[in-house]
C-alpha cells in the first residue's frame, strides 16, 4: 500500500535532507551558536559548538588527567579526545577541573570560563559588554566571533592566536605565536612568531634565561633575505591555496600549493620551526607541505643549553652533547645545558690554563668585544687574559676576506658546522686530557627538500551513489562549477593587477639589496641579443653580460625549465640565500612569459674544463680547487637551506674566479627544472653527464649524497692525470703495442704498483705539471679521489671528511 500523501516530502527538499543526513556525522546535540545567559559544561561532551560545515569544533578539549582547555578543534573527519588537532586555546596555562567548569556568555556580553576547582572560579574571560544581545558563533573558517545583535563583532578568536593560524587568518603587530611547550604538553613554550620593530616577521627563542632571534639568521642583513623593512603595515596571511605571504615580502609556497579542496593550518610547533600542514578531505593524517627552515634544525636557538652542542640525525632528529671537558647540568633535560667538571683556582691564572681545539663546532653570539682581521696569537692572548672568556672562535670572513676573533664569554647556541672555515679553541685547565674523538664533533645535516615536506597523494576512493542523488549531484555540480569559473575569473585579473604592482615594488627593493629580478630585454641588451656565449649544459646556455651598473655577468637561459613563475620566483630566491665562497653567487633572475634566466657573477677564467690543459693551473692551484671543491660540496650536504645533491658535479660546472679560486655551479638547476619530482632522493630520471655518474644511476639503487662524492672523486682524477673518464687510457708496456684501459681500475693498479722512486706517479699525473709537485701530496690527493669513487657508496666517505682529510695532510705537509 502506498503511504498517505501528506507523509511525502517533495523532491528538492528530500534530497536537502538527504545531503545533510550523509554529510553531517556531529551529534545531534552540538550546538550552532552560545545565546546570553548559556554555557557549556565540561561534564557534557555534547556541549561544543560546530562550523554550519562541520569542519570546526569549540568546547572542551583534555589537555591532561582530569583537565581541560576550551579550544576550537578540526572536527571533519570526526575525532575524539587528544585525537583531534587543536587551533586555538583559550587557557593553554591553566586548564580547568573536569568536574562542573563551565564555559558561559553572560548577560553583560563577557564571555567568561570557569573553573569550579579554583578560589574565586574565573580562568579566561573576552573583556566585553554589550547592552544589546550578543550571540557566540564558530565560522567556517575556524574563526569564534562574539557579535552584538547587529552583527558588530565584539570579540574574535582569529585576534588572539595560540600556535596556529588558519587560511584567512591575519598576523599583523598586535598580535603572534607562541609554540607548545613540547609535543603533549599544550602549555606556552619558548619560541614565538611576531613582527618586530624593523617590521620584519621574525622567530625567536624565549627561554627562561636567555633569548635570542633565530629566523631570518640574525647574522645576515634581513634585506639580504628579501625582507622589505619600510612597511609599516606589519601584516602575513596564509590563503586558501596554501601561500604565506608577509608584508615585509617573505614568501612561502606549500608543496600542494593550487588545490583548493585541502585543509590546510601554519603552526609554529614545540622544536621552534614554522611549518605549514595539510590534508585531504576525509584525511585524518597531517602532511607538512612547507616550513620557514629546511634541512638546518640545529640552527634553531635554544635546543641544547648552556656549553653543550645540538647534532642532527635524519632518523634520531636532534640530540645534545657536552663540550669536552663539562657534564650535563641536570641529567635528561638538556635545556639546562652543561657545567664544567673542573675547577680553575683562578680563572686568569695563565699557568694553569690550555686552550684546546675543536674540529667543526661553532657557537652562535655572546661575543666579547669582537676583534676584526686580527693573528690567531692575538685572538688566543686575548680570551687568556679575559678572566670570564670560555673560548674563542677563529674563523673566516668571506665578505672581507680576513680572519676575525670572537671571544666567547657564554657557550650557547652550539652546533657542528663542517665547512667551518677556522678553529674554535675551548679554556680548559692544563691537566685536562681528551681523547680525539671528544674533540671531533661531526655530524651529518639532512638538507633534503622532502625530507619532511610531502606532496600529498591526492588519490580519492569512491563509492557507490544513489542513481537519482548522483544526477542532481551532477546538475549541483554543473551550476557551482559555472558559478566558480566566473568568480576565478574576476579574482584573477584583481590579483594580477595587485601583482603587477607587487612586482615592480619588489623589484626596486631586490635591485637594492642586490639580488634583482630583471626583465627580458635587460637581459637581452646587457648580452647584446645574447651574442656572446661562455658556456653551454644540458639545461641552457650561458652568455656574458655587461650589467648597467657596469657588472660583469652569467646569464644562463634555461632550456626546459617547467615551473610556473611563482615556483620559480621561490626557488630562485632559495638559491641566492645559499651563501658559500665556493659556491658561485647569484645576483638576480628572469621570470617573464616562457623565458627562465638566471644572473651570476662572472667567472673571469671560465670552468676547470677549459683550464685543465694550462700551465696556469699549477700543482698548489690544483690542490686548492681540490680542497674548494670539496668545501663547496660539504656546504650543500650538510649546512644549505634546500638541496641534498648536486646531481651533476664534473669539471664544466667547477668554475674558476681571478684568483683561480673554484665555485661550484648549476647546483640548484636540477630543483628548478624539476620541481616537486625529488622525493626522498628518488629521482624520476636519470641525471649527470656520462663517465661522471655514480653506479646507483644505473643501478636502481637510491640516490644520495654519496653520489656527488663520487663524481668529485672522478673530477679529481681528471684534474691530477689529465685524462677524461669519458675517454678511455691509451698505455704502452713496454714491449707491447697500445691497449685501452679504464680510468679507475687503471689508478688503483698504479697505486698497488710498488715505489720505484716516484715512477708511479709520474705515469700517473698530467705531463702538464712537468713533475713540478708535492710528492706526498699528491699520493694523498690520489688516495683519497680512489675512496670516492668507490662501487659501493656506504664505503665512500662524506665531503666533509674528505676535506678533512685533505687539510690534515696540507696542514702536516
Amino acid at each position: 500500500m502506498a503511504p498517505p500523501s501528506s507523509l511525502l516530502l517533495p523532491l528538492p527538499l528530500f534530497l536537502q535532507l538527504f545531503l545533510v543526513l550523509q554529510s553531517c556525522q556531529l551529534s545531534t546535540l552540538a550546538l550552532p551558536s552560545l545565546a546570553k545567559r548559556a554555557s557549556l559544561s565540561v561534564e557534557n561532551p555534547d556541549d561544543v559548538l560546530v562550523s554550519s560545515s562541520g569542519a570546526f569544533s569549540a568546547g572542551f578539549f583534555p589537555v591532561g588527567d582530569n583537565a581541560y582547555g576550551f579550544a576550537v578543534w578540526f572536527s571533519d573527519p570526526p575525532c575524539s579526545g587528544a585525537k583531534c588537532t587543536p587551533v586555538w586555546m583559550a587557557n593553554r596555562q591553566d586548564p580547568v577541573n573536569g568536574r562542573r567548569s563551565t564555559f558561559s556568555l553572560l548577560d553583560s556580553g563577557n564571555l567568561v570560563l570557569t573553573d569550579a576547582g579554583q578560589a574565586g572560579g574565573e580562568v579566561w574571560s573576552s573583556g566585553t559588554t554589550s547592552p544589546s544581545a550578543a550571540e557566540l558563533r564558530l565560522n567556517d573558517t575556524g574563526n569564534l566571533v562574539l557579535t552584538d545583535d547587529s552583527g558588530v563583532v565584539l570579540w574574535q578568536s582569529f585576534d588572539s592566536p595560540t600556535d596556529t593560524l588558519l587560511p584567512q587568518q591575519p598576523l599583523n603587530r598586535n598580535t603572534f605565536l607562541i609554540s607548545a611547550r613540547s609535543r603533549y604538553n599544550c602549555s606556552t613554550g619558548f619560541y614565538k612568531l611576531y613582527f618586530d620593530n624593523d617590521n620584519v616577521l621574525r622567530l625567536v627563542f624565549d627561554g627562561p634565561s636567555i633569548s635570542g632571534v633565530y629566523w631570518p639568521f640574525p647574522w645576515v642583513q634581513s634585506s639580504l633575505f628579501g625582507r622589505f623593512l619600510y612597511n609599516s603595515s606589519r601584516i602575513a596571511v596564509l590563503d586558501p591555496l596554501g601561500h604565506f605571504q608577509s608584508s615585509d615580502h617573505y614568501s612561502l609556497y606549500t608543496s600542494d600549493y593550487g588545490v583548493a579542496a585541502m585543509q590546510r593550518r601554519m603552526t609554529l610547533d614545540f622544536d621552534g620551526n614554522l611549518r605549514v600542514y595539510s590534508r585531504e578531505p576525509g584525511s585524518t593524517v597531517w602532511a607538512v607541505t612547507g616550513e620557514a627552515i629546511s634541512g638546518i634544525p640545529c640552527f634553531i636557538h635554544g635546543v641544547c643549553g648552556n656549553n653543550s652542542l645540538c647534532s642532527y640525525n635524519p632518523v634520531k632528529g636532534r640530540s645534545c652533547s657536552c663540550v669536552p671537558g663539562y657534564v650535563p647540568k641536570v641529567p635528561g633535560d638538556w635545556s639546562a645545558g652543561c657545567v664544567p667538571d673542573f675547577t680553575f683556582s683562578d680563572a686568569c691564572a695563565a699557568d694553569e690554563i690550555r686552550f684546546v681545539k675543536l674540529l667543526y663546532v661553532d657557537f652562535y653570539g655572546y661575543d666579547y668585544n669582537t676583534i676584526l682581521n686580527t693573528t690567531l696569537e692575538k685572538c688566543w692572548q686575548t680570551c687568556l687574559n679575559l678572566c670570564n672568556c670560555r673560548g674563542f672562535q677563529y674563523s673566516w670572513s668571506t665578505p672581507t676576506r680576513t680572519f676575525d676573533c670572537f671571544p666567547k664569554i657564554e657557550l650557547l647556541n652550539g652546533h657542528n658546522l663542517p665547512s667551518l672555515i677556522g678553529e674554535f679553541f675551548i679554556k680548559v685547565p692544563k691537566n685536562k686530557t681528551f681523547t680525539e674523538d671528544q674533540l671531533v664533533k661531526r655530524t651529518q645535516y639532512s638538507c633534503s627538500p622532502t625530507a619532511e615536506v610531502k606532496v600529498l597523494d591526492r588519490t580519492y576512493s569512491k563509492k557507490g551513489k544513489n542513481g537519482a542523488v548522483s544526477f542532481m549531484l551532477r546538475i549541483a555540480c554543473v551550476v557551482g562549477g559555472i558559478e566558480i569559473v566566473v568568480v576565478f575569473l574576476v579574482w584573477f585579473f584583481l590579483i594580477r593587477n595587485q601583482q603587477d604592482v607587487t612586482s615592480a615594488h619588489q623589484s626596486y627593493h631586490l635591485a637594492a639589496a642586490g639580488f634583482k629580478r630583471f626583465s627580458y630585454d635587460e637581459l637581452k641588451k646587457a648580452t647584446r641579443n645574447f651574442s656572446e656565449e661562455v658556456g653551454r649544459g644540458s639545461c641552457g646556455i650561458v652568455y656574458k653580460a655587461l650589467l648597467p651598473d657596469n657588472r660583469v655577468a652569467a646569464v644562463k637561459m634555461l632550456n626546459n625549465a617547467t615551473t610556473g613563475e611563482a615556483d620559480f620566483l621561490a626557488e630562485a630566491s632559495t638559491i641566492e640565500r645559499v651563501n658559500h665562497m665556493n659556491l658561485i653567487e647569484m645576483w638576480g633572475y628572469c621570470a617573464e612569459g616562457k623565458h627562465r634566466l638566471l644572473v651570476y657573477e662572472f667567472m673571469e677564467h671560465g670552468s676547470l674544463a677549459q683550464n685543465l690543459s694550462s700551465p696556469e693551473l699549477h700543482w698548489k692551484r690544483r690542490f686548492d680547487i681540490a680542497v674548494g671543491t670539496a668545501k663547496g660540496l660539504a656546504y650543500l650536504h650538510e649546512e644549505c637551506l634546500e638541496w641534498v645533491l648536486h646531481c651533476d658535479v664534473k669539471p664544466q660546472n667547477i668554475l674558476l674566479d681571478s684568483d683561480y679560486q673554484p665555485k661550484v655551479a648549476d647546483f640548484g638547476l636540477s630543483k628548478l627544472m624539476d620541481r616537486g619530482k625529488v622525493t626522498n632522493s628518488d629521482f624520476s630520471r636519470i641525471r649527470g653527464t656520462r663517465g661522471y655518474m655514480a653506479p646507483e644511476w644505473v643501478s636502481n639503487l637510491s640516490i644520495t649524497s654519496k653520489s656527488d662524492v663520487y663524481s668529485y672523486g672522478i673530477v679529481m682524477l681528471e684534474m691530477v692525470t689529465g685524462i677524461s673518464p669519458m675517454t678511455s687510457v691509451h698505455s704502452l708496456e713496454s714491449g707491447g703495442d697500445a691497449k685501452q684501459i679504464r680510468l679507475i681500475p687503471w689508478a688503483r693498479a698504479k697505486m698497488m704498483e710498488p715505489v720505484r722512486m716516484g715512477s708511479r706517479l709520474e705515469e700517473m699525473v698530467d705531463p702538464a705539471l712537468k713533475r713540478d709537485y708535492d710528492l706526498r701530496k699528491m699520493e694523498i690527493l690520489i688516495e683519497v679521489a680512489l675512496k670516492c669513487v668507490e662501487e659501493d657508496k656506504d664505503a665512500r666517505p662524506t665531503m666533509s671528511q674528505v676535506v678533512e682529510m685533505l687539510l690534515r695532510h696540507e696542514n702536516n705537509g
